[in-house]
């Protein structure tokens, strides 16, 4: 199956099977899974989320798609347009890459909040070093 991008302001009620719509305002895309069971699968976007490439043979979306909340399981990779089915994961391979992309979400916005805190900050922080 093959599938394509199409850019949207607000998600439709009714989604097409093999479309990946897009709403880049609200950070947000939706399609219906690629098994065919006719569930919507959302997937938020961002940094810490789902990011999609568009390429002209149609849309990436990574990292995979595990529809583990509903009955079908399914997990995928929409690649330039292609789904590439990926293996099942077991419930602790579920709990694990959970724990995993909270910790990608845990360190990505510690890095933000260094980053935005000043020179003063940054040095009032390494002298606490000292005395922790």
């Amino acid at each position: 199956m093959r599938i394509r991008l199409e850019k949207v302001h607000f998600m439709p009620k009714q989604l097409e099977l093999g479309v990946l719509y897009v709403s880049y305002e609200f950070g947000t895309a939706a399609h219906l899974c690629a098994c065919g069971c006719g569930e919507k699968v959302r997937t938020p976007l961002g940094p810490t989320e789902w990011s999609i490439e568009e390429h002209a043979t149609g849309p990436s979306l990574w990292p995979s798609v595990g529809n583990w909340q509903k009955p079908c399981k399914s997990h995928y990779v929409i690649s330039k347009g292609e789904i590439f089915w990926a293996s099942r994961w077991s419930e602790s391979d579920i709990l694990a890459g959970r724990a995993q992309e909270q910790l990608r979400r845990e360190i990505h916005f510690s890095q933000l909040q260094r980053q935005r805190q000043g020179p003063w900050s940054k040095l009032a922080q390494w002298l606490k070093s000292f005395f922790e």
